[in-house]
């Protein structure tokens, strides 16, 4: 069998695995990008853009609620499940031609099939024509993770969904209990209870969305019991009894008790676990811990040549982060100087009602890690562009080091804090201060003014409240 030569092999067109093979065509490398399923993984296919697409439509239908607020008149509006569905998936298709186009521009060689790194600089790819050999002296690992199933409460597709049933659901739940309130549960618990079902979210932590600040992840409770939403925290579903065609009881423990409940549908939404199995990692020498594979800060694996990124390269579990990634290793391979990515300036990003955003620090975090910290808050009711807009209900928090004026970390909750995030991003790259931020001017009216009040407040210099 005849191999075929490149410079660089990326196993995985994910947001890590494309941007990365993208990347390396750029600067000269001759390319191969092996995907056993869909181009653009799952975050495009079955994650990030079809769940926005899904989104869109329950905040759409919730504003028609709220027309009477605004002064107009929608009389007899629905939904159509399936239709939202369809919308859904024909944005993730349209995603997925647009990936196929780029590597044709780029001259990206794109092999549908499995992979398995037969030795150093070796592919082997099962394809539906036979097997190819693949050569490369660079192989970048970018296979993803997939939803982590819990014994008992494993999906069926019927009654138990993942993340994947979900986005293409066999039916409207009446009746819906979320396992788990990190971003996937608590979108997906959003996204149904605002379609009007009857839902609640366990959470085994004391908090839902337990990566956040506690005052965001208190605030944004507050609103999602407004909206109807029973969370319970500190529970843990022990067991499902499920009643096909009728329906799940959950066992769940909260408080030291069993409490019993029926639901027609659950979403479980626990954790994500590394798509590590079949690619011959452990035979070349690659270390791998809890299904995630180590890597240096350069996401070097220590088997020289081999190099991972993304979700299969350890938290933040994110996108962004992948294909970040994805770009440094590929300027790496083609000899260009490049710096490590700091986890704690890659903003994480959740779009249930209300939006939830973060870089850096919590306050509790802050106070852990030995910092003298000043604390700005900022709620959008001071703003005007809220009000009017109608979005009154949010709050823009930021934490400073006292001795330095360093931005150590910022938190929001509120419509569109995940377009606002950014600000603070590029402010804890570019390494401002309270000052600098103070001394920015932002254009009024804007939702951006809240930022600028809650540093403000970190001071006692408040304008608005």
């Amino acid at each position: 069998m005849a191999s075929k030569s490149f410079d660089v092999v990326v196993i995985g067109a994910g947001p890590g695995g494309y941007v990365a093979a993208i990347r390396a065509a750029q600067l000269g490398l001759s390319v191969a990008c092996v995907e056993r399923e869909h181009l653009g993984g799952i975050c495009l296919n079955w994650g990030c853009i079809p769940t926005k697409a899904l989104l869109r439509s329950a905040e759409v239908f919730h504003q028609f609620e709220r027309a009477k607020e605004f002064g107009l008149t929608a009389d007899k509006f629905g939904f159509d499940l399936d239709a939202i569905v369809d919308r859904s998936r024909k944005v993730a298709a349209q995603m997925n031609g647009g990936i196929k186009g780029l590597f044709k521009k780029n001259k990206v060689t794109s092999i549908m099939g499995e992979a398995t790194i037969a030795a150093k600089g070796k592919v082997t790819v099962k394809t539906d024509k036979g097997v190819e050999e693949l050569t490369a002296p660079s192989i970048i690992v970018a296979t993803g993770a997939r939803a982590r199933e819990l014994p008992g409460l494993e999906a069926d597709g019927d009654l138990v969904w993942t993340y994947r049933h979900a986005l293409k659901p066999v039916r409207m739940p009446k009746k819906l209990l979320v396992i788990g309130s990190g971003a996937i549960g608590i979108e997906f618990a959003s996204f149904y209870n605002t379609l009007g079902a009857d839902t609640t979210v366990v959470e085994v932590m004391d908090r839902v969305l337990p990566v956040e600040d506690k005052d965001i992840s208190a605030f944004a409770k507050k609103q999602f019991v407004k909206q109807g939403m029973n969370i319970m925290e500190k529970a843990m579903v022990k067991q499902l009894d499920r009643t096909t065609g009728k329906g799940v009881v959950a066992h769940i423990e909260v408080g030291g008790k069993i409490e019993k409940h029926e639901y027609d549908t659950v979403i479980s939404a626990v954790g994500i676990v590394g798509n590590t199995e079949g690619l011959g990692l452990e035979a070349l020498g690659v270390q791998i811990d809890r299904t995630h594979v180590i890597t240096d800060e350069y996401c070097r694996t220590g088997v020289e040549g081999v190099y991972a990124i993304g979700d299969i390269a350890g938290a933040p579990w994110l996108a962004h982060k992948a294909s970040h990634e994805g770009v440094m290793v590929a300027e790496l391979i083609a000899g260009q100087k490049v710096h490590p990515i700091k986890p704690g300036s890659i903003a994480g990003c959740t779009y249930c009602h209300p939006q939830v955003a973060s870089v850096g620090m919590t306050e509790e975090k802050a106070k852990e890690a030995g910092y003298k910290i000043k604390v700005g808050k900022f709620p959008f009711i001071g703003n005007g562009k809220a009000v009017a807009m109608g979005e009154a209900e949010g709050l823009v928090k930021t934490i400073f080091d006292e001795k330095t004026g360093e931005l150590l970390g910022a938190h929001m909750v509120g419509a569109e804090v995940t377009e606002m995030i950014q600000g603070y991003v590029i402010s804890r790259q570019l390494e401002t201060t309270e000052e600098d931020l103070m001394h920015t001017v932002f254009p009024h009216p804007t939702m951006s003014e809240m930022m600028h009040e809650s540093v403000l407040a970190a001071y006692g210099r408040a304008l608005h409240i």
